[in-house]
């Protein structure tokens, strides 16, 4: 087998590749500060100290809100490249397709709305 420039061209990006992935972690092993303090091992708040426990119970419903919008978010975005398509496609089974896909996301958030979801309750407790 012999070497040819496409492989020569491949077997050196791929050495470049790997350099550039390591040189920050070696660089940063070098140059990082050798001292360790007190100030260094606690945590960044805004440049104030911390105060209080870490361990900070927050309500279920924080985590619910974020999820719903993680999921809504990503369903959005996937109407984006569709958008596109649309425009160069004939006929209507594109339009089909997508009216399909925002019904059974509007169905969605009628769900989460019948069940209470969005509703934010006045006092959480821990």
């Amino acid at each position: 087998m012999s070497l040819s420039w496409l492989h020569f061209a491949i077997i050196l990006f791929f050495i470049h590749g790997i350099i550039f992935a390591a040189a920050p972690f070696i660089l940063s092993i070098l140059v990082s500060p050798r001292v360790k303090s007190k100030e260094l091992a606690m945590p960044y708040e805004c440049g104030m100290s911390p105060y209080g426990s870490a361990w900070v119970k927050f309500g279920i419903n924080y985590y619910f809100y974020a999820l719903l919008f993680l999921a809504f978010d990503v369903d959005v975005l996937y109407l984006f490249p569709v958008a596109t398509y649309y425009a160069d496609s004939s006929g209507m089974v594109p339009f089909i397709k997508l009216l399909i896909f925002i019904v059974i996301l509007f169905a969605s958030v009628i769900y989460f709305w019948k069940k209470g979801v969005f509703s934010w309750p006045k006092r959480i407790k821990f």
